[in-house]
């Protein structure tokens, strides 16, 4: 039995405003309107893996015999959007970036999407983490 009453998951919004984003930020990449310097890259993968370190030291505290399956949800969005940070980071750092393609605006596009959804995942679980979706 789940002690939680899932009134306010977030983890859906936080899916959709990181879609919207990455969306947005496609567009502009492909229209040469942004560019992405390698250092923003490198701020990604840095973000990325700071939040999985502070994830990795806190969950074994507040872990518990009833877990609330809300936070579980939020927990598995985070460490989704958390790794695929990573990789696209890590892939555009590989194969670098040029202003006007069409797979670096894609490949920009998902790595905004998964930074959006780390940093709004990020919140969601906090918030259900203290116990303010009731």
């Amino acid at each position: 039995m789940s002690i939680c009453s899932c009134k306010c998951n977030c983890t859906t919004a936080a899916i959709v405003v990181s879609l919207i984003v990455g969306i947005i930020t496609a567009f502009l990449q492909i229209t040469a309107v942004i560019t992405v310097a390698p250092v923003f890259l490198w701020v990604a993968l840095g973000i990325s893996v700071g939040f999985l370190g502070i994830l990795t030291l806190t969950t074994g505290y507040s872990c518990c015999a009833r877990a609330c399956e809300c936070r579980c949800a939020a927990l598995n969005t985070l460490l989704i959007a958390i790794l695929g940070t990573v990789l696209f980071s890590v892939v555009l750092l590989a194969v670098g970036i040029v202003a006007t393609s069409v797979l670096s605006a894609i490949l920009v596009g998902i790595l905004l999407f998964f930074l959006t959804l780390t940093l709004t995942a990020a919140a969601c679980y906090v918030r259900q983490t203290a116990g303010c979706d009731q």
